[in-house]
């Protein structure tokens, strides 16, 4: 079996689907498939369909839809299978779990080399960081669980997977800086910028691609155009660290260079104290 959440929810077994129809047996799918071999106690599962005020049949309505499911695991299983639905989709005490190996989640194997990146990022192994980040990236098709309907236990899932999407780019664009590829990166960070407007890391990784790029006048308009921003719309001034990188575009300071940068840190942090 083997599962998708980063983007479209996606459920096969030997490429048959097994994803429901029906809303609520979908987000009891997704629920599991986000951790698989563990049990999602009932309540959880209640509090995702029905929020804090589940009907009087909630229990049995439940029920039905855990058999719905089966008969899909089963369906797409054949009569053949070593294994049932009934042991796919397990009942334990006090709730149900997905008796699948993480690795057939998709969710699972982008944390996997997100961890894998983060450490090669941080040993200053930039070509296999922005690699392996960009493998993890990859696996993404969209938001997650975009044509789910998400309640307060899904919202809070997908918000994590949402953020944790946005910093592996981070981390991608600082290696990829590192390596020298500020050019090549320009497209993307203008696009980025505008979809994260009050964003000072993206912003600062803007500012130093264009800066090498040598396009000095742009880096320093992307940070006019960011610190009006935040005045008129939160009434704060740019991080001291952003203001610091400011300064040193302005007094063309060597450290600013490629080769003279850290190698160790995030571009947004190139100026921290």
């Amino acid at each position: 079996m083997r599962i998708q959440v980063l983007g479209p929810l996606s459920a096969d077994i030997g490429g048959v689907s097994v994803v429901p129809t029906a809303s609520k047996p979908r987000q009891i799918l997704s629920l599991l498939a986000l951790y698989p071999g563990r049990v999602m106690p009932v309540p959880t599962l209640m509090e995702e369909i029905w929020g804090a005020d589940p009907p009087v049949s909630a229990l049995t309505t439940l029920q039905t839809y855990i058999l719905q499911l089966r008969r899909r695991l089963g369906t797409a299983m054949g009569p053949d299978s070593p294994r049932s639905a009934k042991e796919l989709l397990a009942t334990r005490h006090g709730g149900y779990l997905l008796q699948i190996q993480p690795q057939n989640v998709d969710v699972h194997t982008y944390e996997r080399l997100v961890t894998a990146g983060r450490a090669a990022f941080e040993t200053g192994d930039d070509t296999r960081a922005a690699e392996t980040l960009r493998q993890a990236l990859d696996l993404w098709q969209g938001p997650a669980l975009v044509d789910v309907r998400v309640g307060p236990i899904l919202s809070i899932e997908t918000l994590r997977l949402q953020e944790s999407r946005l910093v592996t780019v981070e981390r991608r664009i600082d290696a990829d800086l590192r390596l020298g590829k500020h050019t090549a990166l320009l497209a993307e960070l203008k696009d980025l910028t505008v979809r994260h407007p009050q964003h000072e890391g993206l912003h600062s990784q803007a500012m130093v691609a264009l800066y090498r790029s040598g396009r000095q006048a742009a880096a320093l308009d992307v940070y006019r155009q960011l610190r009006i921003r935040l005045i008129d719309e939160l009434g704060v001034e740019p991080s001291p660290q952003l203001q610091r990188l400011h300064q040193a575009m302005l007094t063309v300071d060597p450290g600013l260079d490629v080769a003279a940068g850290a190698r160790r840190g995030s571009t947004f942090d190139l100026y921290a104290t």
